[in-house]
């Protein structure tokens, strides 16, 4: 099962984002089993982040479901994502 991992980023060290996933992908292993992370960690300086939010779309496209990260109603991008989600019927395992 592809995981799609939505986060706030903004104003986060690339040690606590990645250390967040690695928490959350823990989470999903313990109820299921065979589960893989989709890569939505984007490290490119010169992407905005209307083009981190694309391709996380783009990457959410392909998830068999998705779980959000403690916080994500407060962050724009992640509640795009968790409306996506829900209008185009992507599970969501942890919210």
């Amino acid at each position: 099962m592809k995981i799609f991992i939505s986060q706030p980023m903004r104003e986060r060290s690339n040690d606590e984002i990645q250390k967040e996933r690695a928490e959350l992908m823990a989470a999903v292993r313990e109820q299921y089993e065979h589960t893989e992370e989709l890569d939505t960690f984007f490290d490119n300086p010169e992407w905005g982040a209307l083009m981190c939010l694309a391709k996380s779309i783009e990457a959410l496209s392909q998830a068999d479901a998705a779980v959000f990260a403690p916080g994500w109603e407060k962050y724009r991008g992640c509640r795009i994502e968790h409306q996506c989600c829900v209008d185009y019927g992507v599970p969501i395992l942890l919210d």
